[in-house]
């Protein structure tokens, strides 16, 4: 493709910040609304146990294909991109079968009066997601094809249509509240898969006319359509027809023996990494561990805790693991690829990893000192009385800096491992899995829900040195460092302790008397912070400047031209 693929990905991933902040913002609010007038069991029921099912079928059916064609596209002809894609669908189709029986007949409800209500949303959970897998092959073409704004506007659509949909049902009813949640999440993911084939079908109708410079529009404006339409000549889709799947004659035309078998390979390892990802909630439904009501409190410490995995760092690992699948090819030593691609992807490496460890240090050292406060402005004064919510909070905390530093060397690690290596990667990640679980079984009895977060520390900090030893033993023998990165700086280091020392002498002095100052000296302390990360990486700071800087200037130019 003739696209800037960092660039790119650093829009996308800006784009995914920013609407994961807007989308949380308003799922927050939400679940206050719920939590004060429907009760805590309902948000229990909604978040964990029908959320974890979606989570369930689309992680299984829809990642292992998703991360698999997501690789340099030049190996393999669209159809059997296209073709490899499908097979998503009838798969989530066997897989919401299998889980909606289990989430009906095995997992435990308790209480009868949800019953009708539940099994609903059970089977609408299960259709949403056969629905978001029949437009899984436009995402994927949106993403390789880099329309970022595609994505942002069905995004705003999502959102939008959800929270409306639930809004107008829950106002209307407050005892449908899970009628509402299951219609608001059937409708808004039909919305984006119409939206996706409305797009395309407009988009290549009106891609020859473009060409021809003859295309004209008066509600769309002529530098969004130069964006749209620009290096067309690498868009080879002619019809909606060619995004079905298509039989070639035989099995080895139809579908590439490479690509599926490198999806197997992320097919075994998406059920050990689903298990490590919702391990905890799977060991809320399957054992008596603690009532909806207090999964619907765990569940809101724990989103409030990963605010920054959620708004910052999945989208940076996203649009990394595009980035790193473009640029580094799995089955070739990294002597034999092309250098200039090699050590950008290292400086990329490099950066992102000091970033993400920065952001989790920052969150590690303020969340200390604001977790109680950040707890009582949300759910008021009762719901942090037992300090029960403060303490799970401040252990997330910890868990955020292990989590930043796992996302990305571990991304980086899936996007340039070879199949032969995922392979064996996978009996690693049973591994972790098993433990995972086993110890949030142990530590949870032992010491309450904290020790879901503790055992959880423990597998990402195993998992990071497996990743930082397959880094180190890719790069041995090529002088370039990736991991240096993780040594975030002493300065920055140095005023990040004095301003957490001040914070939590703030915290125990002034927080009772004017909560308001309280959070002005962290104000205060947050801003030095970053001025001292800032001066001690001020050559990363003017770079990633000069680069967005030549890209504004570079669509002006486009603009006037």
């Amino acid at each position: 493709m003739g696209r800037n693929l960092l660039m790119s990905s650093l829009e996308n991933a800006s784009f995914n910040i920013i609407f994961q902040i807007i989308f949380r913002c308003v799922t927050f609010i939400i679940n206050a609304w719920v939590i004060r007038n429907v009760g805590h069991e309902v948000l229990g029921i909604m978040n964990v146990r029908l959320l974890l099912l979606e989570s369930t079928i689309l992680f299984l059916s829809r990642e292992p294909f998703n991360r698999a064609c997501l690789g340099q596209k030049e190996e393999f002809s669209w159809h059997q991109i296209i073709n490899q894609m499908w097979l998503s669908v009838p798969l989530s189709c066997v897989l919401s079968l299998v889980f909606v029986y289990i989430w009906l007949h095995i997992l435990p409800l308790g209480n009868p009066e949800y019953a009708f209500q539940y099994a609903f949303g059970c089977w609408s959970v299960a259709l949403s997601c056969v629905i978001e897998l029949c437009s899984a092959n436009m995402a994927l073409l949106a993403q390789l094809f880099c329309f970022v704004k595609l994505r942002v506007a069905l995004d705003t659509l999502h959102i939008f249509t959800r929270t409306v949909l639930f809004l107008s049902i829950i106002i209307y009813d407050r005892s449908l509240a899970l009628i509402a949640f299951s219609l608001a999440q059937v409708g808004s993911i039909a919305a984006v898969a119409i939206f996706y084939y409305l797009f395309f079908y407009w988009y290549i109708k009106n891609k020859p006319l473009y060409a021809k410079g003859a295309l004209k529009s008066s509600y769309v404006p002529d530098n969004i359509l130069q964006k749209l339409y620009e290096n067309v000549d690498d868009f080879h889709f002619t019809s909606l027809r060619d995004f079905l799947p298509k039989w070639l004659g035989s099995v080895n035309s139809s579908f590439n023996k490479k690509l599926s078998s490198l999806t197997v390979s992320f097919a075994k390892q998406g059920v050990v990494k689903q298990l490590l990802t919702e391990g905890e909630k799977y060991v809320m439904s399957v054992s008596p561990v603690m009532s909806f009501s207090e999964q619907a409190t765990y569940d809101v410490v724990n989103n409030l805790g990963s605010l920054a995995a959620r708004f910052i760092f999945r989208p940076i690992e996203d649009s990394s693991y595009f980035y790193f699948t473009q640029m580094v090819s799995r089955d070739l030593p990294l002597h034999k690829q092309d250098q200039h691609k090699i050590q950008e992807s290292c400086v990329v490496l490099s950066q992102v990893c000091k970033t993400v460890s920065s952001i989790g240090l920052i969150v590690l050292v303020f969340g200390q000192s604001y977790a109680h406060t950040l707890l009582w402005m949300y759910g008021g004064e009762a719901f942090v009385a037992s300090g029960l919510p403060v303490q799970l909070l401040r252990s997330h905390c910890l868990a955020i800096v292990l989590l930043a530093i796992n996302g990305v060397t571990e991304c980086y690690t899936f996007a340039t491992m070879t199949s032969a290596q995922l392979n064996s990667y996978n009996y690693l990640m049973v591994f972790f899995s098993i433990s995972f679980l086993f110890l949030s079984y142990i530590l949870t009895y032992t010491f309450g829900p904290v020790g879901f977060i503790i055992s959880n520390c423990i597998n990402m900090f195993a998992r990071i040195m497996h990743s930082i030893h397959f880094i180190s033993n890719k790069y041995k023998n090529t002088g370039y460092k990736p991991l240096d990165g993780l040594n975030v700086g002493k300065v920055f280091l140095l005023v990040l302790f004095i301003a957490g020392c001040i914070c939590k002498i703030s915290e125990n002095k002034l927080i009772h008397v004017s909560i308001i100052l309280h959070i002005v000296i962290g104000a205060v302390c947050f801003a030095l912070v970053l001025l001292a990360w800032v001066y001690e990486n001020r050559q990363l700071v003017i770079k990633m400047y000069k680069k967005v800087f030549q890209a504004e200037e570079t669509k002006e130019k486009i603009s006037v031209d």
